[in-house]
């Protein structure tokens, strides 16, 4: 990792420009060009060093979303992960130790198409999903600065 993707880590946890362009102001900001931007980016997300990049909304402004929980079997557990991971509305999930074993959250266009992807779920699964929505926002910012060796 050299200077450029630690300055890309650091500075730009907040605040990317909001342009129809991006990369290719960050790029001048970092004397490259867009193209090298994205490929270093996607090179940071594919070492881990990047889980994702892009906007963050405030619940319920955009679409609407849910967080989702389900008791699977363990013997079951990759296989309806894998499942659920293979929906376009669901965000992420993991695993949790607990008897809710399985947590994702779920984004759509609207309340109805949520419904509909749980549903889905649980009909091809066999097993309740426990929608539990929005009840109160808060705001975390997990932006932070970093410190290099």
């Amino acid at each position: 990792m050299d200077a450029i993707d630690r300055r890309l880590l650091d500075e730009y946890q907040h605040d990317l420009p909001l342009s129809p362009d991006p990369f290719h102001e960050i790029g001048a900001q970092l004397g490259i060009s867009a193209d090298e931007v994205i490929a270093r980016l996607q090179h940071l997300r594919q070492g881990g060093a990047v889980s994702r990049v892009g906007a963050v909304v405030k619940p319920g402004t955009a679409g609407a979303s849910t967080l989702a929980a389900m008791a699977v079997p363990p013997v079951w557990l990759e296989r309806v992960a894998a499942l659920v991971s293979g929906y376009a509305e669901v965000n992420h999930n993991y695993q949790r130790e607990h008897r809710l074993n399985l947590w994702f959250v779920v984004a759509a266009a609207n309340r109805e198409a949520v419904a509909t992807v749980l549903d889905d779920i649980s009909r091809r699964t066999g097993l309740e999903v426990l929608d539990l929505p929005m009840q109160q926002d808060f705001h975390i910012d997990l932006g932070f600065g970093l410190q290099w060796t």
